[in-house]
Parts: C-alpha cells; sequence; structure tokens
C-alpha cells in the first residue's frame, strides 16, 4: 500500500488519537502497519524495545499496530529543557542540546536518519501512517522543514489535512492552509477531514462543501467528539486536565513546568475510585489529599525552584505532618532528597540545590543517561513490575537500606523510616494491575480489579470504530502510495 501523512492546520488538532485510530482500523483489516513521525517534541516520552526512547503518541501508535515501539517510528524527538532550548534524540539516542535558533541549522543534517528511519519501516510493512508535527501552515518554518511538507515531498508521501472545529473557524483552517501554502506543498494534499465536531455534523454539511469546493480538496469526513479520548495517554502537558471531575479518594499530582512521563498516571486516572488532581501553578496542594505525587521532570534542579515557587514545597510538609504519603517518581524522587549536586552544569549552571528533605538520599547528576526496560520486584509485596528507567543521575543515602523494588538483585528507590515517602527512578509501575492493587491497597486504598492494559486496548477498538462509522476509511487507506 505504501504511506499516507496526517498533518494538521494547526497544534492539537487531534493528529496523534487520528493516526492510532487509522492504525488500528488497517490492522483490523489484516494490513501490517507501523507508525511513524519524523519530528516530536514531547517530555512524555516512552523507551523502546531497541533501547531508545520516542515519543509516547508513538508508542500508543505501535500498540494500536499490534507492535513493540522502535526508535524508527520517531527519529527526532526535542524534549524541552528551557524555554530556549531542547535536548535533540536521534534514533533514541542523545545528540546534543540546541536552542531553538540553532536548531534550524542541525534539521540539514536530520533529514537523512529521518529518511532512514521511514525506508526500513516502509520495508518491514504494508503501510506506514505518517503523523506530521504542529502545522504546515506555519510556512516560515519551511525551509529544511522535516516534520511536515519537507519530509512529505523528501519521501513522496501524499497528505490528509485534519481541521479542529471546536475551537472554532476551522473553514478559515484548512481554506487557510491552502492559501499559504506553496503550490508544490500544495499539491501534496489529497483530502482533509473534520475533527472533534459536538453535535449534528449534518449542521456543518455547508461549511463541508464550501470546503471542497474552494480548495478542490475531496472530504473524507466530519468526526464527532470521541468522549474517551481522555482514556488514552497525553502527549501534551496541556491535555493533562482533560479528564471530567469524579469523585473518590483523592491523589494529587503536581504540574512541575517541565512535567515529563506523566503517562505514569492513566492507570491511577482510570481506577474508578480515585480522583486525580492534577494541581496546576499557583494553586495550593488540596488538604484532603490521601497521596500527593512528584512527579517525573526534564530539569529536576529548575522544576524544584518552580515548585519552591508555588508553595508547594510548604504544602508537602503539611501533608506529612497530616499522616499523607507522597511518592517521588524519577526527578521528583530526586526532588524529595537532602541534595542535588549537578558538578559538571548538565542541566544547567553547575551547583547544588537543597532538597525537599524528606528522603535521606542525596542526587548527583552524570551525563550517562539511564534509558532501559526494567522487570523489577516490589520489596513489599514481592510482586513483577514491568517498568522502564529514562534518568541522568544516581540517588544513593541511608534511606536506600529500605528500597521499593528490587532490579536484577540490586535495590531501587527509597522509603522513608515512616514508610509514608517513596522514592524510585521507575516509570509505568502503575501499568501492572496486581502491583497497582497491593501499593495503593497499603496506603489505604480500595483498587477496582480492573486490567489499565484492556482498558486501552478496548478505548483503541472503540476509537476505530468511531472513524469506521464518520469517515470514509477504506478512501482513507487508499490514498497510500
Amino acid at each position: 500500500m505504501g504511506a499516507l501523512m496526517m498533518q494538521g492546520a494547526g497544534s492539537n488538532v487531534g493528529k496523534s488519537m487520528l493516526v492510532a485510530g487509522l492504525c488500528r482500523a488497517a490492522r483490523r483489516r489484516g494490513v501490517s502497519v507501523a507508525p511513524f513521525k519524523p519530528q516530536n517534541m514531547s517530555n512524555n516520552a516512552a523507551v523502546t524495545a531497541d533501547g531508545g526512547e520516542i515519543g509516547r503518541a508513538q508508542a500508543l501508535q505501535a500498540l494500536a499496530c499490534g507492535i513493540p515501539p522502535l526508535t524508527d517510528m520517531n527519529p527526532v524527538l526535542l524534549k524541552p529543557e528551557s524555554d530556549l532550548g531542547a535536548q535533540v534524540v536521534v534514533q533514541g539516542r542523545r545528540l546534543t542540546t540546541a536552542r531553538a535558533r540553532d536548531y534550524g541549522a542541525l534539521k540539514p543534517q536530520l533529514m537523512g536518519a529521518v529518511l532512514e528511519s521511514f525506508a526500513r519501516l516502509k520495508a518491514g510493512h504494508d503501510l506506514v501512517i505518517v503523523e506530521g508535527a504542529g502545522s504546515p501552515a506555519e510556512v516560515n518554518l519551511r525551509a529544511n522543514d522535516i516534520a511536515n511538507m519537507g519530509f512529505a515531498r523528501a519521501a513522496q508521501v501524499p497528505v490528509l489535512l485534519a481541521g479542529d472545529i471546536d475551537r472554532g473557524g476551522v473553514i478559515a483552517q484548512i481554506v487557510g492552509t491552502q492559501a499559504v501554502l506553496d503550490p508544490g506543498d500544495a499539491a501534496m494534499i489529497a483530502g482533509f477531514v473534520i475533527n472533534k465536531f459536538r453535535g449534528d455534523p449534518s449542521l456543518f454539511e455547508d461549511g463541508y462543501r464550501l470546503i471542497e469546493a474552494r480548495t478542490g480538496w475531496r472530504g473524507f469526513g466530519v468526526l464527532p467528539w470521541f468522549s474517551q479520548a481522555h482514556l488514552l495517554p497525553a502527549e501534551d502537558a496541556l491535555d493533562l486536565s482533560r479528564a471530567p471531575p469524579r469523585n473518590g479518594v483523592k491523589i494529587a499530582c503536581l504540574m512541575l513546568s517541565r512535567i515529563a512521563n506523566f503517562d505514569d498516571l492513566d492507570p491511577l486516572a482510570g481506577e474508578p475510585g480515585i480522583a486525580l488532581a492534577m494541581i496546576p501553578p499557583g494553586s495550593p496542594i488540596p488538604g484532603d489529599a490521601h497521596l500527593v505525587i512528584v512527579p517525573g521532570t526534564k530539569s529536576t534542579r529548575a522544576d524544584l525552584a518552580f515548585l519552591r515557587a508555588q508553595g508547594w514545597d510548604i504544602d508537602l510538609v503539611a501533608h506529612h505532618r497530616r499522616g499523607g504519603h507522597v511518592l517521588g517518581i524519577c526527578g521528583g524522587y530526586q526532588m524529595l532528597g537532602r541534595a542535588i549536586s549537578d558538578p559538571e552544569g548538565i542541566e544547567g549552571s553547575p551547583g547544588v540545590t537543597e532538597g525537599l528533605g524528606l528522603l535521606d538520599i542525596e542526587t548527583v547528576m552524570h551525563p550517562d543517561k539511564q534509558v532501559s526496560q526494567v522487570v523489577a520486584r516490589h520489596a513489599a509485596s514481592g510482586l513483577s513490575v514491568e517498568g522502564y528507567e529514562i534518568h541522568i543521575g544516581r540517588s544513593d543515602g541511608p534511606d536506600r537500606a529500605r528500597p521499593f523494588a528490587h532490579v536484577n538483585g540490586a535495590a531501587e528507590g527509597a522509603i522513608s523510616p515512616c514508610g509514608r515517602v517513596t522514592g524510585t527512578y521507575l516509570h509505568g509501575l502503575f501499568v501492572a494491575d496486581a502491583f497497582r492493587a497491593a501499593y495503593l491497597g497499603a496506603i489505604g486504598i480500595t483498587a477496582s480489579g480492573e486490567s489499565h492494559q484492556a482498558r486501552v486496548e478496548a478505548v483503541l477498538d472503540a476509537l476505530a470504530d468511531h472513524l469506521e462509522v464518520h469517515l470514509d476509511v477504506d478512501a482513507l487507506l487508499a490514498v497510500a502510495r
């Protein structure tokens, strides 16, 4: 069949979800299909079967395809470390850290890696479904582009354009995109999809026909709002509060400025008896929280300063004194210690930052980055936990004598003497249903016993069904060449 590419008339129009749904729909037709995103910007990374890291959305899309995630699925991953710069990961490995202004100079040499990864996927599968980044309408970024039309033209992949009607102005989104595109780029677009419609789609019939008439592009359908979208892993931290509020035992998670790998929270959010509260900057930690999670971060020392600026350090101490539980994951684990030392300036200026002091450990940053899938054994329950590590820094101290888990016989993580403060480098730990139930039960929360993985698979099937009902999926897949 070949390949097709889903680009957006703007950011956050639902490209990742559309690709995941199309991947599942193609798989159900017996097609060997793989996802691909040339360039992604996200701190929500997944560790692949071949020991690298890619964007979480591509790992979800791989699951939709029924195949393991590989680094070729997202050959360029940008992980923001500050407002001005990001870590550049190429084919799963860190290449450098570049300021936004300097990244443009890197793009020409990155196109080779992008096309190389794409060629390997295309050779191994009947169909590759490609996701763009941002929008091709950002024509100011067209020179040396590897994420949208630059890739599409280099690889000769036909494009479908998605518009988001929920934010308004979808006619201008799509017609305006054609208006600003270079004619050669516009010629790559085979048609469009309208996404996130609320209400009766027939009410948009005139607008839909107007877009077809003005652009000459074929419309492949109007997709109503998919109400289960919040049950799939979010790629963007801006999506973290998308789940509807509900009653239950409150677990609070701090929305750090560089929050990373926040899909750790998804299995908890799916528990019907838990009310997961994402605490935005400027808001206090709720006094009725049973558990507070300090999540992973791309910049531990900078986010520790951010945490203090919100007053969350004071709230955490008060929460702990009231008998509350605290869990630090990865960078959050490092913050809970007595000090974080960065002698080589890996995350910024060299120096030492005082930690929160809730765990008796100290962390020293090292340039070697730990990226691996792991199988651990939870120390308290003896249950197996499959997860992954993706961090720099090593932590040690007296509280490590009470490990959270063991990996290949070695102690991992730390627990305070009172037993209510826990730190671990393991991401993805709550996916294991038995462990999740045991951990929650130990802190007084009853788990549902439902399978998280089965829930995600069911949502992917429901998403594919949703696309089949409202879009011309056979015609969409036929666009591939």
